[in-house]
């Protein structure tokens, strides 16, 4: 059969093609709303249950962490009420001198409350093994908590700065020792870390519009999305993730022939979600090394945007921050493992050591004046202020440089985020994380009836189906070419939404392949995904019997 030909319309099931032409034009976040709205009318009048596993925010949350945020906020009040307190609500502010002891003594009197622990624990870290100052520590703790200062460094809270630091080394760097500091820049969640990445790469003269830049897709649709606006039109060069087994199932790694396109030094910057979303797979060493290997040797001032919010989830995660200091800008967020997109907490991390600084270094003199001009209201010295904190600076106009930063109980939130992560030598909170989400995955696998090949280097946040893959192997290549030609790739997730109260999301939103499928597997329990298991392979099998119906009369 001609993957071309149409059988019989009066046999088709799809809705309106042009419909669903024009919602391919959407992002899959705003198709979402109206798979919604598909399946919450079907859930009124079927009955049935909604299930919604289109976003990524989980339904966990860190509960330690958030309980030494809750008791470290007693402390902070008592200290300002010490210095005065109005019956009419108003208090002073937390004196410097003699807190530590003062917060030795809060912490002995309330030892038994949830997150006092970890409070003295992390106070110990720094105290004991970082020899900072006890009062400069627990002064920055109690102002950052009851927010009464701008924050002091704007671009990341001194001590908070250190913490996550050390956590990032462990986790993006699988505990292996490093030669090098990063620079951290806290951020109001990854969504603006991609901002200011993107727009300071721009105002710094790093990147100009219709520069040439490269995304390892699938990827997260904003990565897709910017680099179309206006302001940058960029040309972009896709490095697929197109490798597949013998069997032909995907691996979702990326083949030699597609690494090599990096080779080209027109490609300014590299763009890459590690682990992927969505297919939630990290890099493999065979990858990792490739492009190690072409910076180093065709492209040494390619720059690498990788966002690497999934890291926590595989175990024994190595960032390209590790593998390539030099030219690597990482983002990351705390908002998934943590259970904390409504926090919006992320850093930037770029070693002080970098290309960043290099290139705008060895700029043209007219940049250069041009941007001595734009940073002179903030430095004597514009020409030796590092990329990092031109990022800064650019998030909020320049202008309001001396106003700019994450607010101080976000970077104090985020600080004992990582306080907790790192004190947990047995990875106790780790490996329950992995496990929660290894058996949401394998129980809606389970469930559709594919076959779902173990791998070490599978997150499992999310998962990406590929239906014409399962089409093929349970129905043939002719179901195949009837699906094709007869189905837009977005009729499976409508007829999903509509005929089983389940809202996914469609691939090829993600640059993935068409008839692709997201999954998150963080937001609904193990029995949910059963239930969606169950659903994608109901709307499978009902293609396959229009089919096997339409082969009939069609003769």
């Amino acid at each position: 059969m001609d993957c071309k030909e149409k059988l019989p319309s009066a046999l088709m099931k799809g809705y309106s093609r042009k419909f669903e032409k024009g919602l391919e034009s959407m992002s899959p976040f705003e198709i979402k709303n109206k798979l919604i709205e598909f399946a919450e009318e079907h859930t009124r009048k079927a009955f049935c249950l909604f299930l919604n596993a289109g976003r990524g925010n989980p339904n966990w949350i860190a509960t330690v962490p958030r309980e030494a945020f809750f008791l470290l906020g007693k402390f902070g009040l008592e200290e300002c009420r010490r210095v005065f307190d109005l019956s009419e609500g108003i208090a002073g502010i937390p004196v410097e001198k003699g807190i530590a002891k003062r917060f030795e003594d809060f912490i002995q009197q309330h030892k038994a409350l949830p997150g006092a622990d970890l409070l003295k624990e992390a106070y110990h870290y720094f105290v004991d093994k970082k020899r900072v100052d006890p009062d400069s520590l627990i002064h920055e703790w109690a102002e950052a908590i009851i927010g009464d200062q701008y924050p002091v460094p704007d671009r990341m809270l001194k001590y908070a700065e250190m913490i996550v630091h050390d956590y990032l080394l462990q986790e993006m760097c699988d505990r292996q020792p490093v030669n090098f500091k990063y620079d951290l820049f806290a951020t109001e969640g990854g969504t603006a870390a991609m901002c200011y990445i993107f727009d300071s790469l721009q105002e710094n003269r790093l990147l100009a519009k219709g520069d040439r830049v490269a995304l390892m897709t699938p990827i997260f649709t904003p990565y897709i999305e910017i680099p179309e606006l206006d302001r940058f039109q960029f040309q972009v060069i896709k490095i697929q993730a197109s490798q597949m087994t013998e069997t032909g199932l995907h691996t979702w790694q990326y083949p030699d022939s597609e690494l090599d396109k990096l080779k080209d030094k027109s490609i300014k910057v590299l763009y890459i979600v590690n682990p992927s979303n969505p297919p939630s797979y990290t890099l493999d060493k065979r990858s990792l090394d490739k492009i190690v290997d072409i910076v180093k040797k065709d492209n040494p001032h390619l720059m690498i945007i990788t966002d690497d919010v999934y890291g926590t989830f595989v175990p024994h995660f190595k960032s390209l921050m590790y593998e390539l200091p030099l030219n690597t800008l990482c983002v990351y967020s705390f908002s998934k493992y943590f259970g904390a997109t409504g926090w919006r907490l992320a850093v930037i991390a770029l070693s002080e050591n970098n290309i960043y600084d290099e290139m705008i270094a060895a700029l043209p003199k007219s940049d250069i004046e041009d941007l001595h001009k734009r940073y002179e209201s903030i430095t004597l010295n514009p020409e030796k202020l590092k990329f990092i904190d031109r990022m800064v600076a650019d998030s909020r106009m320049v202008a309001l440089n001396h106003t700019a930063g994450l607010s101080t109980p976000q970077q104090m939130q985020m600080a004992l985020f990582a306080a907790y992560a790192l004190f947990d030598k047995e990875d106790r909170y780790k490996k329950k994380m992995q496990k929660i989400i290894k058996e949401r995955l394998d129980a809606m696998w389970e469930n559709t009836g594919f076959e779902l090949v173990p791998d070490p280097l599978r997150a499992g946040y999310y998962s990406e189906i590929d239906i014409m893959v399962w089409a093929k192997k349970l129905y043939g290549d002719e179901f195949a070419c009837y699906l094709e030609a007869n189905y837009d790739p977005l009729d499976f997730v409508i007829h999903l939404a509509k005929d089983t109260c389940i809202v996914l999301l469609n691939g090829s939103g993600f640059d993935g392949p068409d008839w692709s499928i997201r999954a998150s597997l963080a937001n609904l329990d193990k029995d949910d995904y059963k239930k969606i298991g169950k659903g994608v392979r109901l709307i499978l099998d009902e293609y396959a019997l229009a089919w096997k119906k339409a082969k009939g009369e069609s003769k």
